[in-house]
C-alpha cells in the first residue's frame, strides 16, 4: 500500500469546509517539484501538469473539505453551541470526540445532550437534533472557554479521529476519507504522469467548500476553463446489512464506481462510454451507481462556459459523513490506473468527439 502515508497525512489533516488551508498546504507540499501552482479567491488549489501540449485541458477535481462544525455561541456555563459544516445525520453525533481549531491552538471536546436517564419516554422515541446538542470542553464557564482555552465565535470544529489499518486487511478506517481521497488521487495521477508522455495538460484542483455548495469548483473552473472533468470522489458502498435489496450493489474491493447520474449531474453519455472502454482495455473492474440524494463538484464544473463533458470516479466507500469511514485501499489502486489509463488517451480528436457526442 505505497500511498498509505500520502492518504494518512491528507485524511488526518483538519480542514472543514471554508478552512482548508492545511489540506493545501499538505498537497503542495507533496507535488512541490512536479507541478507549477495557482489558486482563486476561495482558496481552491489548482495543480497543473503540462503534456506534449497545452490543450485539450483535463481538470480532475477532489475536494478538500471535510464536514465539520462552527462554534456559534457559548453558553454562560462553558459549552459550546455550533453550527453544521456539511450533512450531518444526528444520529451519529452524540458521544463523540472532537477538536476545536483556535488561534492559540487545538482544544478537544466531546458532543453532549440531555441524558436519556432525565428524558420522557417520549422524547426517548425521537433523534436528539443538532440545535439540542453541545460540545463539552471541560471549561467552568465562558469566561474560561474564551480567555484560557482561546475559543472564539467562528472558530472551525473537526472530527477527532484517528486512522487504522483494519486488522491486517486492506481496508482502512479514518474521518474526511471523503473527499481527501480524491486528494490523494490527483496527487497521485500527476506524480505518476511525470515520465509518461500524456497529448493534453492535466490539473488536479483541490476545490474548496464542496460540503457547502460545490462553491470551489465554480471558481476554480473559471481558471482552468476546462475541456474535461473527471471529478474524483467517494461514492456510497451498498455491501453492509440493510442495503442488500440496491438495484446496483457497490462493494468494498470491486474497483471504482462510475455515477451514472446523482442530483447535480447526469454523467456525459460519451465520456461515460470512453470511460468503459478504457476500464475495459485495462482489465480495471467498474462498478455503477446513481445517488439522487447528493451531487459532486462536477455538477459545478460541467455548466462552465459552454459547457464541459464531465463524469464522476468514486471510490466506494461506507459510513461517509461520519466520524470513520472505510474504504479498501485494492480500489484506491484500481482508480488511480483507471484514471491513468483515461488521461493517456485524451488526445485533441478523442476530446473533439466526446465534445460533439459521437
Amino acid at each position: 500500500m505505497k500511498s498509505l502515508d500520502l492518504i494518512k497525512e491528507l485524511a488526518l489533516a483538519h480542514g472543514p469546509s471554508g478552512f482548508e488551508r492545511d489540506i493545501r498546504d499538505v498537497i503542495t507540499k507533496h507535488l512541490a517539484e512536479e507541478a507549477v501552482f495557482s489558486q482563486d479567491y476561495l482558496g481552491s488549489l489548482i495543480c497543473k501538469k503540462s503534456g506534449l501540449q497545452s490543450s485539450p485541458k483535463i481538470m480532475l477535481p477532489g475536494h478538500m473539505d471535510e464536514i465539520g462544525f462552527m462554534v456559534n455561541s457559548i453558553t454562560k456555563n462553558g459549552y459550546l453551541k455550533f453550527v453544521p459544516l456539511g450533512g450531518w445525520w444526528d444520529q451519529v453525533m452524540l458521544a463523540q470526540k472532537v477538536i476545536i481549531k483556535t488561534r492559540l491552538g487545538d482544544v478537544e471536546g466531546i458532543i453532549g445532550s440531555t441524558p436519556p436517564h432525565l428524558m420522557s419516554a417520549k422524547d426517548k422515541e425521537r433523534i436528539v437534533e443538532k440545535k439540542e446538542m453541545f460540545i463539552d470542553v471541560g471549561a467552568k464557564d465562558k469566561e474560561e472557554a474564551e480567555n484560557v482555552l482561546g475559543i472564539q465565535l467562528g472558530d472551525p470544529v473537526v472530527p477527532g479521529s484517528d486512522f487504522h489499518v483494519l486488522n491486517g486487511t486492506s481496508k482502512i478506517m479514518s474521518k474526511a476519507l471523503d473527499n481527501r481521497l480524491g486528494c490523494a488521487l490527483f496527487i497521485d495521477v500527476i506524480k505518476n504522469l511525470q515520465d509518461t508522455a500524456h497529448p493534453n495538460t492535466v490539473y488536479g484542483v483541490g476545490t474548496v467548500q464542496e460540503e457547502v455548495g460545490l462553491r470551489g469548483a465554480v471558481t476554480a473552473a473559471n481558471l482552468v476553463e476546462p475541456d474535461i472533468c473527471l471529478t474524483v470522489d467517494v461514492a456510497i458502498a451498498t455491501d453492509t446489512p440493510g442495503l442488500e435489496k440496491e438495484d446496483s450493489e457497490v462493494r468494498l474491493g470491486n474497483g471504482p464506481v462510475l455515477t451514472l447520474a446523482d442530483a447535480s449531474l447526469i454523467g456525459n453519455r460519451s465520456l461515460r462510454y470512453f470511460v468503459i472502454d478504457m476500464a475495459k482495455q485495462a482489465n480495471i473492474p467498474l462498478q455503477f451507481n446513481t445517488m439522487m440524494g447528493g451531487g459532486t463538484d462536477g455538477g459545478a464544473v460541467h455548466k462552465f462556459g459552454p459547457g464541459v463533458p464531465a463524469v464522476v470516479i468514486s471510490i466506494p466507500t461506507r459510513y461517509i459523513h461520519s466520524h470513520y469511514s472505510v474504504f479498501d485501499y485494492i480500489d484506491y489502486e484500481y482508480t488511480l490506473q483507471l484514471l491513468l489509463a483515461i488521461i493517456k488517451s485524451l488526445d485533441p480528436e478523442n476530446v473533439e468527439k466526446i465534445k460533439l457526442g459521437q
